[in-house]
Protein backbone atom coordinates (compact mmCIF):
# COMPACT_ATOMS: atom_id res chain seq x y z
CA UNK A 1 0.00 0.00 0.00
CA UNK A 2 0.82 3.52 -0.35
CA UNK A 3 1.76 5.32 2.27
CA UNK A 4 0.63 9.04 2.02
CA UNK A 5 0.81 11.69 4.73
CA UNK A 6 -2.99 12.78 5.88
CA UNK A 7 -3.15 15.89 3.93
CA UNK A 8 -1.78 14.40 0.82
CA UNK A 9 -4.40 11.66 0.62
CA UNK A 10 -6.50 11.61 -2.46
CA UNK A 11 -9.86 9.57 -3.22
CA UNK A 12 -10.48 7.69 -5.74
CA UNK A 13 -13.78 8.90 -6.51
CA UNK A 14 -15.22 7.61 -9.46
CA UNK A 15 -12.05 5.95 -10.85
CA UNK A 16 -11.60 2.23 -11.26
CA UNK A 17 -8.68 1.82 -13.13
CA UNK A 18 -5.42 0.20 -11.51
CA UNK A 19 -3.07 1.94 -13.42
CA UNK A 20 -4.53 5.73 -12.77
CA UNK A 21 -5.13 5.08 -9.34
CA UNK A 22 -1.42 3.90 -8.71
CA UNK A 23 0.57 6.68 -11.22
CA UNK A 24 -1.36 9.76 -9.65
CA UNK A 25 -0.99 8.72 -6.06
CA UNK A 26 -4.46 7.61 -4.86
CA UNK A 27 -5.35 5.93 -1.90
CA UNK A 28 -5.25 1.95 -2.95
CA UNK A 29 -6.32 -0.61 -0.05
CA UNK A 30 -3.52 -3.95 -1.23
CA UNK A 31 -5.96 -6.84 -2.75
CA UNK A 32 -3.25 -8.35 -5.01
CA UNK A 33 -2.51 -10.86 -2.71
CA UNK A 34 -6.22 -12.64 -3.46
CA UNK A 35 -4.96 -12.23 -7.23
CA UNK A 36 -1.93 -13.66 -6.95
CA UNK A 37 -4.00 -16.80 -5.09
CA UNK A 38 -6.34 -17.28 -7.84
CA UNK A 39 -3.17 -17.14 -10.67
CA UNK A 40 -1.45 -19.56 -9.18
CA UNK A 41 -4.69 -22.07 -7.46
CA UNK A 42 -5.35 -24.22 -10.36
CA UNK A 43 -8.49 -23.33 -11.67
CA UNK A 44 -8.35 -21.14 -14.56
CA UNK A 45 -12.28 -20.17 -14.84
CA UNK A 46 -12.92 -17.81 -12.05
CA UNK A 47 -16.91 -16.48 -11.68
CA UNK A 48 -17.16 -13.78 -8.49
CA UNK A 49 -20.22 -12.16 -7.39
CA UNK A 50 -20.58 -8.72 -5.61
CA UNK A 51 -23.10 -6.33 -5.16
CA UNK A 52 -22.61 -3.31 -7.52
CA UNK A 53 -20.02 -0.75 -6.95
CA UNK A 54 -18.36 -2.87 -4.66
CA UNK A 55 -14.72 -3.18 -6.17
CA UNK A 56 -15.33 -5.37 -9.03
CA UNK A 57 -14.10 -3.36 -11.58
CA UNK A 58 -10.93 -2.05 -9.85
CA UNK A 59 -10.48 -5.80 -9.43
CA UNK A 60 -10.41 -6.60 -12.73
CA UNK A 61 -8.31 -3.18 -13.55
CA UNK A 62 -5.77 -4.98 -11.52
CA UNK A 63 -5.77 -8.39 -12.57
CA UNK A 64 -5.89 -7.11 -15.87
CA UNK A 65 -2.14 -5.11 -15.43
CA UNK A 66 -1.23 -8.30 -12.92
CA UNK A 67 -1.39 -10.78 -16.22
CA UNK A 68 -0.09 -8.54 -18.71
CA UNK A 69 2.94 -8.29 -16.66
CA UNK A 70 3.03 -4.74 -15.84
CA UNK A 71 5.60 -5.34 -12.66
CA UNK A 72 6.40 -1.57 -11.48
CA UNK A 73 3.02 -0.89 -10.74
CA UNK A 74 2.77 -3.72 -7.70
CA UNK A 75 5.81 -1.67 -6.14
CA UNK A 76 5.08 -1.69 -2.29
CA UNK A 77 2.00 -4.19 -2.63
CA UNK A 78 1.95 -8.02 -1.85
CA UNK A 79 2.30 -9.07 -5.43
CA UNK A 80 5.29 -7.99 -6.07
CA UNK A 81 6.65 -9.83 -3.05
CA UNK A 82 4.92 -12.61 -4.06
CA UNK A 83 5.62 -13.41 -7.94
CA UNK A 84 8.72 -14.32 -9.46
CA UNK A 85 7.96 -14.48 -13.08
CA UNK A 86 5.75 -11.98 -14.43
CA UNK A 87 4.51 -13.23 -17.80
CA UNK A 88 3.23 -10.68 -20.36
CA UNK A 89 0.40 -12.78 -21.33
CA UNK A 90 -1.96 -10.35 -23.96
CA UNK A 91 -4.88 -10.01 -22.14
CA UNK A 92 -8.99 -9.71 -23.76
CA UNK A 93 -10.88 -6.85 -21.37
CA UNK A 94 -14.56 -6.65 -21.89
CA UNK A 95 -16.72 -4.07 -20.28
CA UNK A 96 -20.52 -4.89 -20.49
CA UNK A 97 -21.46 -2.09 -17.89
CA UNK A 98 -22.14 0.27 -21.17
CA UNK A 99 -24.93 -2.40 -21.99
CA UNK A 100 -27.73 -1.44 -19.81
CA UNK A 101 -31.50 -0.60 -20.95
CA UNK A 102 -30.89 -2.09 -24.51
CA UNK A 103 -32.57 -3.76 -26.93
CA UNK A 104 -31.01 -6.37 -29.25
CA UNK A 105 -29.72 -4.42 -32.09
CA UNK A 106 -28.40 -2.55 -29.30
CA UNK A 107 -26.79 -5.06 -27.76
CA UNK A 108 -25.22 -6.68 -31.04
CA UNK A 109 -23.54 -2.77 -31.54
CA UNK A 110 -21.93 -2.72 -27.83
CA UNK A 111 -20.39 -6.38 -28.40
CA UNK A 112 -19.09 -5.23 -31.92
CA UNK A 113 -17.49 -2.20 -30.20
CA UNK A 114 -15.98 -4.05 -27.71
CA UNK A 115 -14.35 -6.37 -29.60
CA UNK A 116 -13.20 -3.81 -31.85
CA UNK A 117 -11.12 -2.02 -29.35
CA UNK A 118 -9.66 -5.71 -28.28
CA UNK A 119 -9.59 -6.24 -31.74
CA UNK A 120 -6.91 -2.89 -32.28
CA UNK A 121 -4.19 -3.82 -29.51
CA UNK A 122 -3.45 -6.49 -31.76
CA UNK A 123 -3.15 -4.04 -35.07
CA UNK A 124 -6.38 -5.72 -37.03
CA UNK A 125 -10.07 -5.88 -37.96
CA UNK A 126 -11.98 -8.64 -38.04
CA UNK A 127 -14.11 -8.87 -41.48
CA UNK A 128 -16.44 -11.60 -39.74
CA UNK A 129 -20.07 -11.05 -38.88
CA UNK A 130 -21.08 -12.56 -35.65
CA UNK A 131 -19.68 -11.58 -32.42
CA UNK A 132 -18.89 -15.40 -31.19
CA UNK A 133 -16.62 -16.11 -34.58
CA UNK A 134 -14.89 -12.55 -34.07
CA UNK A 135 -13.89 -13.69 -30.86
CA UNK A 136 -12.99 -16.80 -31.66
CA UNK A 137 -10.38 -14.95 -33.86
CA UNK A 138 -9.32 -12.76 -31.56
CA UNK A 139 -8.08 -15.18 -29.45
CA UNK A 140 -6.33 -17.20 -32.00
CA UNK A 141 -4.87 -14.07 -33.08
CA UNK A 142 -3.32 -12.92 -29.53
CA UNK A 143 -1.97 -16.01 -28.96
CA UNK A 144 -0.32 -16.21 -32.36
CA UNK A 145 0.95 -13.08 -31.92
CA UNK A 146 2.65 -13.00 -28.51
CA UNK A 147 2.93 -16.90 -27.94
CA UNK A 148 1.69 -16.53 -24.97
CA UNK A 149 -1.90 -17.93 -23.69
CA UNK A 150 -4.54 -15.03 -23.18
CA UNK A 151 -6.77 -13.85 -19.83
CA UNK A 152 -9.75 -12.98 -20.67
CA UNK A 153 -12.20 -10.62 -18.52
CA UNK A 154 -15.24 -9.90 -18.31
CA UNK A 155 -16.36 -7.46 -16.14
CA UNK A 156 -20.25 -6.94 -15.28
CA UNK A 157 -21.18 -10.15 -17.82
CA UNK A 158 -24.35 -10.13 -16.52
CA UNK A 159 -25.60 -6.41 -16.82
CA UNK A 160 -27.16 -6.19 -19.92
CA UNK A 161 -29.73 -8.82 -18.65
CA UNK A 162 -30.29 -7.37 -15.32
CA UNK A 163 -32.49 -5.08 -16.12
CA UNK A 164 -34.88 -7.03 -18.22
CA UNK A 165 -34.53 -10.22 -15.60
CA UNK A 166 -38.20 -9.57 -14.58
CA UNK A 167 -39.79 -9.38 -18.42
CA UNK A 168 -40.45 -12.80 -19.99
CA UNK A 169 -40.34 -11.44 -23.97
CA UNK A 170 -36.86 -9.52 -23.66
CA UNK A 171 -34.89 -11.74 -21.48
CA UNK A 172 -34.82 -14.41 -23.73
CA UNK A 173 -33.87 -12.40 -26.83
CA UNK A 174 -30.55 -10.83 -24.83
CA UNK A 175 -29.68 -13.72 -23.40
CA UNK A 176 -29.47 -15.60 -26.24
CA UNK A 177 -27.13 -13.05 -28.18
CA UNK A 178 -24.78 -13.25 -24.69
CA UNK A 179 -24.64 -17.09 -24.82
CA UNK A 180 -23.68 -16.94 -28.21
CA UNK A 181 -20.58 -14.32 -27.82
CA UNK A 182 -19.54 -16.30 -24.99
CA UNK A 183 -19.89 -19.77 -26.48
CA UNK A 184 -16.12 -19.79 -28.03
CA UNK A 185 -14.51 -20.15 -24.87
CA UNK A 186 -14.98 -23.89 -24.20
CA UNK A 187 -13.35 -24.43 -28.01
CA UNK A 188 -10.68 -22.15 -27.48
CA UNK A 189 -9.32 -23.58 -23.68
CA UNK A 190 -5.59 -24.56 -24.96
CA UNK A 191 -5.22 -20.89 -25.99
CA UNK A 192 -6.67 -19.42 -22.43
CA UNK A 193 -4.10 -18.82 -19.21
CA UNK A 194 -6.64 -17.45 -17.82
CA UNK A 195 -10.67 -16.18 -18.03
CA UNK A 196 -12.48 -14.34 -14.86
CA UNK A 197 -15.64 -12.92 -14.76
CA UNK A 198 -17.53 -10.70 -12.35
CA UNK A 199 -20.99 -10.03 -11.87
CA UNK A 200 -23.97 -9.53 -9.24
CA UNK A 201 -26.29 -12.60 -10.62
CA UNK A 202 -25.94 -15.94 -11.99
CA UNK A 203 -27.71 -16.76 -15.11
CA UNK A 204 -27.27 -20.85 -15.27
CA UNK A 205 -28.99 -20.75 -19.11
CA UNK A 206 -25.72 -18.71 -20.52
CA UNK A 207 -23.37 -20.78 -21.93
CA UNK A 208 -20.34 -19.87 -19.81
CA UNK A 209 -22.37 -21.68 -17.12
CA UNK A 210 -24.22 -24.25 -19.09
CA UNK A 211 -21.21 -25.31 -20.81
CA UNK A 212 -18.13 -24.22 -18.53
CA UNK A 213 -18.51 -27.21 -15.73
CA UNK A 214 -15.08 -26.31 -14.77
CA UNK A 215 -16.22 -22.67 -13.75
CA UNK A 216 -15.55 -21.83 -10.06
CA UNK A 217 -16.90 -19.78 -8.39
CA UNK A 218 -15.57 -17.90 -5.88
CA UNK A 219 -18.31 -16.01 -4.46
CA UNK A 220 -19.09 -17.50 -0.87
CA UNK A 221 -16.07 -19.17 -0.16
CA UNK A 222 -14.28 -18.03 3.13
CA UNK A 223 -10.83 -16.99 1.48
CA UNK A 224 -12.04 -14.83 -0.72
CA UNK A 225 -14.68 -13.00 1.58
CA UNK A 226 -12.45 -9.66 1.77
CA UNK A 227 -11.86 -9.85 -2.30
CA UNK A 228 -13.87 -7.09 -2.32
CA UNK A 229 -14.93 -4.49 -0.04
CA UNK A 230 -13.30 -2.92 3.18
CA UNK A 231 -12.73 -4.86 5.72
CA UNK A 232 -12.39 -3.57 9.47
CA UNK A 233 -9.01 -4.86 9.70
CA UNK A 234 -8.19 -2.59 6.73
CA UNK A 235 -9.80 0.07 8.06
CA UNK A 236 -8.56 1.15 10.90
CA UNK A 237 -5.34 -0.10 9.96
CA UNK A 238 -4.58 1.76 6.60
CA UNK A 239 -7.16 3.68 6.91
CA UNK A 240 -6.99 5.30 10.28
CA UNK A 241 -5.72 8.43 8.94
CA UNK A 242 -8.67 8.85 7.07
CA UNK A 243 -10.87 8.33 9.94
CA UNK A 244 -8.90 10.93 11.85
CA UNK A 245 -9.63 13.28 9.33
CA UNK A 246 -13.37 12.88 8.90
CA UNK A 247 -13.95 12.83 12.48
CA UNK A 248 -11.92 16.53 12.96
CA UNK A 249 -14.38 17.75 10.05
CA UNK A 250 -17.53 15.98 11.72
CA UNK A 251 -16.93 17.60 15.76
CA UNK A 252 -16.78 13.95 16.58
CA UNK A 253 -14.23 11.58 18.69
CA UNK A 254 -12.08 8.95 16.57
CA UNK A 255 -14.20 5.90 18.19
CA UNK A 256 -17.80 7.90 17.36
CA UNK A 257 -16.59 8.19 14.04
CA UNK A 258 -15.47 4.34 14.09
CA UNK A 259 -18.91 3.64 15.30
CA UNK A 260 -20.73 5.31 12.95
CA UNK A 261 -19.06 4.40 9.61
CA UNK A 262 -20.17 0.87 11.29
CA UNK A 263 -23.70 1.79 11.58
CA UNK A 264 -23.97 3.14 8.09
CA UNK A 265 -21.47 1.26 5.91
CA UNK A 266 -20.57 -1.60 7.58
CA UNK A 267 -22.23 -5.60 7.88
CA UNK A 268 -21.71 -7.24 4.66
CA UNK A 269 -20.74 -11.30 5.16
CA UNK A 270 -20.20 -12.65 2.11
CA UNK A 271 -19.96 -16.35 3.79
CA UNK A 272 -20.07 -17.27 7.30
CA UNK A 273 -17.97 -16.73 9.23
CA UNK A 274 -16.25 -13.89 7.41
CA UNK A 275 -14.59 -10.64 8.39
CA UNK A 276 -16.96 -7.62 8.91
CA UNK A 277 -16.85 -5.77 5.45
CA UNK A 278 -17.42 -2.58 4.33
CA UNK A 279 -18.68 -1.31 1.49
CA UNK A 280 -16.22 0.28 -0.45
CA UNK A 281 -17.97 3.37 -2.38
CA UNK A 282 -19.69 4.63 0.64
CA UNK A 283 -16.38 5.05 2.52
CA UNK A 284 -14.39 6.60 0.14
CA UNK A 285 -17.08 9.03 -1.14
CA UNK A 286 -17.60 9.80 3.28
CA UNK A 287 -13.36 10.77 3.37
CA UNK A 288 -13.87 12.50 0.18
CA UNK A 289 -16.89 14.53 1.01
CA UNK A 290 -16.27 14.59 4.56
CA UNK A 291 -19.69 13.86 5.69
CA UNK A 292 -21.38 11.05 6.51
CA UNK A 293 -24.34 10.16 3.83
CA UNK A 294 -26.50 7.39 2.01
CA UNK A 295 -23.80 7.22 -0.99
CA UNK A 296 -24.30 3.15 -2.56
CA UNK A 297 -27.77 3.81 -2.20
CA UNK A 298 -27.90 7.34 -3.58
CA UNK A 299 -26.13 6.70 -6.54
CA UNK A 300 -28.86 4.62 -7.93
CA UNK A 301 -31.95 1.93 -6.96
CA UNK A 302 -31.56 -1.03 -9.74
CA UNK A 303 -35.11 -1.03 -11.62
CA UNK A 304 -34.70 -4.48 -11.67
CA UNK A 305 -35.43 -5.31 -7.84
CA UNK A 306 -37.80 -3.13 -7.38
CA UNK A 307 -39.81 -4.76 -10.24
CA UNK A 308 -38.74 -8.25 -8.21
CA UNK A 309 -40.07 -7.00 -5.28
CA UNK A 310 -43.27 -6.32 -6.64
CA UNK A 311 -43.20 -9.49 -8.86
CA UNK A 312 -42.79 -11.79 -5.75
CA UNK A 313 -45.26 -9.08 -3.52
CA UNK A 314 -42.27 -8.67 -1.05
CA UNK A 315 -43.35 -6.81 2.07
CA UNK A 316 -40.40 -4.28 3.83
CA UNK A 317 -41.33 -6.29 7.13
CA UNK A 318 -39.96 -9.77 5.43
CA UNK A 319 -36.76 -8.34 4.31
CA UNK A 320 -35.85 -7.46 7.92
CA UNK A 321 -34.87 -11.30 8.69
CA UNK A 322 -35.11 -14.48 7.01
CA UNK A 323 -33.30 -17.65 6.84
CA UNK A 324 -31.97 -19.40 3.55
CA UNK A 325 -30.28 -22.85 2.40
CA UNK A 326 -26.78 -22.44 0.67
CA UNK A 327 -27.96 -23.92 -2.30
CA UNK A 328 -30.75 -20.91 -2.54
CA UNK A 329 -28.17 -18.40 -3.18
CA UNK A 330 -26.93 -20.38 -6.25
CA UNK A 331 -30.22 -20.25 -7.98
CA UNK A 332 -30.70 -19.39 -11.33
CA UNK A 333 -31.76 -15.68 -11.20
CA UNK A 334 -33.92 -16.41 -14.60
CA UNK A 335 -35.67 -19.34 -12.91
CA UNK A 336 -36.50 -17.49 -9.45
CA UNK A 337 -39.01 -18.87 -7.04
CA UNK A 338 -38.48 -16.27 -4.44
CA UNK A 339 -36.32 -13.19 -4.22
CA UNK A 340 -33.79 -13.68 -1.54
CA UNK A 341 -31.02 -14.62 -3.65
CA UNK A 342 -31.41 -11.35 -5.89
CA UNK A 343 -31.53 -9.60 -2.68
CA UNK A 344 -28.74 -11.22 -1.05
CA UNK A 345 -26.51 -11.10 -4.37
CA UNK A 346 -27.49 -7.24 -4.74
CA UNK A 347 -26.13 -6.17 -1.80
CA UNK A 348 -29.75 -5.31 -0.03
CA UNK A 349 -29.48 -8.80 2.61
CA UNK A 350 -26.41 -10.24 3.70
CA UNK A 351 -25.39 -13.34 5.75
CA UNK A 352 -25.57 -12.37 9.45
CA UNK A 353 -24.99 -16.09 11.05
CA UNK A 354 -25.74 -19.96 10.55
CA UNK A 355 -27.75 -22.08 12.33
CA UNK A 356 -26.80 -25.88 13.54
CA UNK A 357 -28.69 -26.74 9.93
CA UNK A 358 -27.05 -24.66 7.59
CA UNK A 359 -29.13 -22.70 7.36
CA UNK A 360 -28.03 -18.84 6.81
CA UNK A 361 -29.98 -16.06 8.55
CA UNK A 362 -30.43 -13.25 6.48
CA UNK A 363 -30.63 -9.68 7.37
CA UNK A 364 -30.09 -5.79 5.86
CA UNK A 365 -26.64 -4.82 6.18
CA UNK A 366 -26.81 -1.59 7.41
CA UNK A 367 -28.28 1.43 8.46
CA UNK A 368 -27.99 2.86 4.92
CA UNK A 369 -29.20 -0.08 2.91
CA UNK A 370 -32.14 -0.09 5.18
CA UNK A 371 -32.63 3.49 5.20
CA UNK A 372 -32.58 3.89 1.30
CA UNK A 373 -34.53 0.35 0.90
CA UNK A 374 -37.75 1.76 2.88
CA UNK A 375 -37.56 5.05 1.19
CA UNK A 376 -37.34 3.32 -2.45
CA UNK A 377 -40.39 1.16 -1.10
CA UNK A 378 -42.29 4.43 0.14
CA UNK A 379 -44.00 4.75 -3.05
CA UNK A 380 -45.99 1.49 -3.07
CA UNK A 381 -47.71 2.56 0.13
CA UNK A 382 -48.89 6.31 -0.53
CA UNK A 383 -48.67 6.39 -4.27
CA UNK A 384 -45.63 7.67 -5.51
CA UNK A 385 -46.68 10.55 -6.59
CA UNK A 386 -46.47 11.88 -3.24
CA UNK A 387 -43.95 9.70 -1.60
CA UNK A 388 -41.30 12.67 -1.72
CA UNK A 389 -43.63 14.36 0.81
CA UNK A 390 -43.34 11.62 2.80
CA UNK A 391 -39.55 11.72 2.80
CA UNK A 392 -40.19 15.36 4.45
CA UNK A 393 -42.45 14.22 6.56
CA UNK A 394 -40.18 11.46 7.70
CA UNK A 395 -37.46 14.17 8.57
CA UNK A 396 -40.30 16.32 10.54
CA UNK A 397 -40.94 12.90 12.49
CA UNK A 398 -37.69 12.08 13.37
CA UNK A 399 -37.13 15.48 14.99
CA UNK A 400 -40.65 14.42 16.72
CA UNK A 401 -39.38 11.56 18.12
CA UNK A 402 -35.90 12.66 18.68
CA UNK A 403 -38.09 14.97 21.14
CA UNK A 404 -40.27 11.89 22.63
CA UNK A 405 -43.00 13.21 20.98
CA UNK A 406 -44.80 10.22 19.78
CA UNK A 407 -48.02 12.56 20.16
CA UNK A 408 -46.65 14.64 17.64
CA UNK A 409 -45.16 12.38 15.74
CA UNK A 410 -48.14 10.17 15.05
CA UNK A 411 -50.24 13.45 14.27
CA UNK A 412 -48.19 14.34 11.64
CA UNK A 413 -48.74 10.74 10.20
CA UNK A 414 -52.24 11.85 10.25
CA UNK A 415 -52.14 14.87 8.33
CA UNK A 416 -49.64 13.45 6.28
CA UNK A 417 -52.37 10.47 5.57
CA UNK A 418 -55.27 12.65 4.94
CA UNK A 419 -53.20 14.53 2.12
CA UNK A 420 -53.14 11.71 -0.02
CA UNK A 421 -55.25 9.71 -2.61
CA UNK A 422 -56.24 6.81 -2.50
CA UNK A 423 -53.91 3.85 -2.54
CA UNK A 424 -54.47 0.35 -3.42
CA UNK A 425 -54.60 -2.40 -0.97
CA UNK A 426 -54.82 0.60 1.51
CA UNK A 427 -58.46 -1.08 3.34
CA UNK A 428 -56.94 -4.03 5.65
CA UNK A 429 -54.86 -3.56 9.05
CA UNK A 430 -51.86 -4.90 7.27
CA UNK A 431 -51.68 -2.13 4.79
CA UNK A 432 -51.05 0.37 7.67
CA UNK A 433 -48.50 -2.24 9.72
CA UNK A 434 -45.86 -2.37 6.62
CA UNK A 435 -46.24 1.42 6.11
CA UNK A 436 -45.51 2.26 10.07
CA UNK A 437 -42.62 0.06 9.37
CA UNK A 438 -41.32 1.65 6.54
CA UNK A 439 -41.94 4.99 7.57
CA UNK A 440 -40.11 4.18 11.06
CA UNK A 441 -37.06 1.95 9.48
CA UNK A 442 -36.46 5.14 7.58
CA UNK A 443 -35.87 6.90 10.70
CA UNK A 444 -32.88 4.91 11.20
CA UNK A 445 -34.80 3.45 14.43
CA UNK A 446 -35.27 -0.37 15.34
CA UNK A 447 -38.36 -2.00 14.29
CA UNK A 448 -39.76 -4.95 14.26
CA UNK A 449 -43.51 -6.50 13.94
CA UNK A 450 -45.47 -9.29 15.34
CA UNK A 451 -43.22 -9.71 18.16
CA UNK A 452 -43.99 -12.82 20.05
CA UNK A 453 -45.21 -12.93 23.83
CA UNK A 454 -45.94 -15.46 25.76
CA UNK A 455 -49.36 -14.64 25.03
CA UNK A 456 -49.75 -13.32 21.76
CA UNK A 457 -47.92 -11.09 19.63
CA UNK A 458 -47.39 -7.63 19.61
CA UNK A 459 -48.01 -5.43 15.90
CA UNK A 460 -44.86 -3.24 16.48
CA UNK A 461 -42.05 -2.81 18.48
CA UNK A 462 -40.19 0.71 18.37
CA UNK A 463 -37.10 1.25 19.96
CA UNK A 464 -35.23 5.11 19.60
CA UNK A 465 -32.95 6.12 21.77
CA UNK A 466 -34.41 7.15 25.22
CA UNK A 467 -37.67 5.13 24.25
CA UNK A 468 -39.48 1.39 23.94
CA UNK A 469 -42.93 1.89 22.33
CA UNK A 470 -45.04 -1.42 22.20
CA UNK A 471 -47.71 -0.47 19.45
CA UNK A 472 -50.88 -2.06 18.91
CA UNK A 473 -53.01 -1.81 15.52
CA UNK A 474 -56.68 -1.75 14.51
CA UNK A 475 -58.79 -0.98 12.11
CA UNK A 476 -62.34 0.42 12.40
CA UNK A 477 -62.78 0.13 15.96
CA UNK A 478 -61.14 2.29 18.50
CA UNK A 479 -57.64 2.97 20.04
CA UNK A 480 -59.09 2.52 23.46
CA UNK A 481 -59.79 -1.18 21.87
CA UNK A 482 -56.12 -1.60 20.99
CA UNK A 483 -54.77 -0.17 24.29
CA UNK A 484 -57.27 -2.75 26.33
CA UNK A 485 -55.65 -5.57 24.29
CA UNK A 486 -51.77 -4.68 24.99
CA UNK A 487 -53.32 -4.50 29.03
CA UNK A 488 -55.08 -8.05 28.58
CA UNK A 489 -52.73 -9.85 27.13
CA UNK A 490 -50.04 -7.80 29.36
CA UNK A 491 -47.74 -7.49 26.49
CA UNK A 492 -45.48 -4.64 28.15
CA UNK A 493 -44.18 -7.67 30.28
CA UNK A 494 -42.33 -9.27 27.73
CA UNK A 495 -39.58 -6.31 27.55
CA UNK A 496 -39.86 -5.72 31.91
CA UNK A 497 -36.23 -6.26 31.32
CA UNK A 498 -35.42 -3.21 28.86
CA UNK A 499 -33.19 -0.38 29.81
CA UNK A 500 -35.32 1.92 28.50
CA UNK A 501 -38.70 3.29 29.47
CA UNK A 502 -41.70 1.33 28.11
CA UNK A 503 -44.92 2.99 26.31
CA UNK A 504 -47.78 1.59 25.31
CA UNK A 505 -49.44 3.07 22.10
CA UNK A 506 -52.84 1.86 21.11
CA UNK A 507 -53.48 3.38 17.37
CA UNK A 508 -56.84 3.03 15.35
CA UNK A 509 -57.11 3.56 11.73
CA UNK A 510 -60.35 4.89 9.44
CA UNK A 511 -60.67 2.40 6.45
CA UNK A 512 -62.86 5.23 4.91
CA UNK A 513 -60.83 8.29 5.59
CA UNK A 514 -57.53 6.02 4.85
CA UNK A 515 -55.86 7.98 7.94
CA UNK A 516 -55.39 7.96 11.47
CA UNK A 517 -58.91 7.77 13.21
CA UNK A 518 -57.31 8.19 17.21
CA UNK A 519 -54.60 6.84 19.21
CA UNK A 520 -53.93 6.46 23.08
CA UNK A 521 -50.68 6.80 24.75
CA UNK A 522 -49.73 5.11 28.16
CA UNK A 523 -46.22 5.12 30.03
CA UNK A 524 -45.61 1.88 32.06
CA UNK A 525 -45.23 2.67 35.14
CA UNK A 526 -41.74 0.94 36.51
CA UNK A 527 -42.24 -1.85 39.37
CA UNK A 528 -39.39 -1.22 40.82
Amino acid sequence: MTKLQPAQRRYPVGIQTFRDIINEGYIYVDKTEYIYKLAHGGARYIFLSRPRRFGKSLLSSTMHEYFAGNKELFKGLKAYELETEWTKHPVLHFDMSGAKHVNVEALEDYLADELSDNEAKFGYQSEKQGTNLRLKDLILRAYEQTGEKVVIIIDEYDAPLLDVVHESENLPNLRNIMRNFYSPLKKCDPYLRFVFLTGITKFSQMSIFSELNNLKNISMLPEYAGICGITKEELLGYMKPDIEMLAQKMGKTYDETVDMLTKRYDGYHFTWPSDDIFNPFSLVRAFDAGNVDSYWFESGTPTYLIEMLKKFEVTPSTLNTSTAAKTEFDAPTENLTHITPLLYQSGYITIKGKTDFDLYTLEIPNQEVREGLMRSLLPYYVTPKHSSDGVVMVHYLSYELANDNIDGALKRIQTYLKTIPYCNNADSEGHYQQLLFVIFNMLGWNVDIEVRTNKGRVDMVLQTKKFLYIIELKMNMSAEAAMEQIDLKDYDSRFALSTLPRVNVGINFNGETHTLEDWKIEEVKSTE
